[in-house]
């Protein structure tokens, strides 16, 4: 297994551009939606090939995920999940704005979380002079082997991986949302290359 390690710095570092990033596509979902939108502060963790599945096992009880892959420049990119928890599933309609029946709880999440993904990655790549595209978003099914099959097959080397998790809660609609990031290790390899010209130009 390769293992990753990020200095303190390098961990500082990223933990500033995801706050960046995480913030601006706070502001996006709160315009859209016209509420106010909380955000926990993020965790990050590196996890080895054998621990992947085993740290989505809490997402096996999620109504519904989405799936996009992304891809940057200079060997930057990864897979970002959308999980959706079945108490939320009904609010989802009144959030978008939706007439009944307008578009499918399927069709509404897949729009809900294409802005989130794209407008956190976007702001996160441009930090770092770097410019994203995606993959056509995907509904997985909410099974625990159904996301590690999903991931298994994307076209990275899972040696280790960078996980991030952010937690997008909407507080008038009592509504929450979890963003996870999946970055394999050799794209966090790349990504410690660019963290290192921003710290060096500091």
């Amino acid at each position: 297994m390769n293992q990753l390690i990020l200095t303190a710095d390098q961990q500082d570092c990223l933990q500033e551009l995801i706050n960046v990033a995480m913030g601006q596509a706070s502001d996006q979902l709160a315009r859209y939606l016209d509420t106010f939108v909380h955000l926990k502060v993020p965790s990050i963790e590196q996890v080895s090939s054998e621990h992947l599945s085993q740290s989505l096992h809490q997402e096996e009880q999620a109504v519904a995920v989405v799936s996009q892959g992304f891809f940057g420049y200079e060997g930057i990119r990864g897979e970002a999940l959308l999980v959706y928890q079945p108490k939320d599933s009904d609010r989802l309609a009144d959030l978008l704005g939706y007439e009944p029946d307008e578009l499918s709880v399927e069709e509404q999440i897949i729009d809900l979380s294409s802005i989130l993904t794209t407008t956190f990655l976007n702001v996160f790549a441009s930090q770092i002079d770097n410019q994203m595209s995606y993959s056509a978003p995907r509904l997985l099914a909410s099974s625990q082997s159904s996301i590690s099959e999903h991931i298994e097959q994307q076209q990275f080397t899972w040696d280790a991986a960078l996980k991030v998790k952010i937690t997008y809660q909407v507080t008038d609609y009592s509504f929450n949302c979890d963003m996870i990031l999946l970055i394999p290790s050799a794209a966090i390899i790349n990504i410690t290359t660019v963290i290192d010209r921003i710290l060096e130009a500091f």
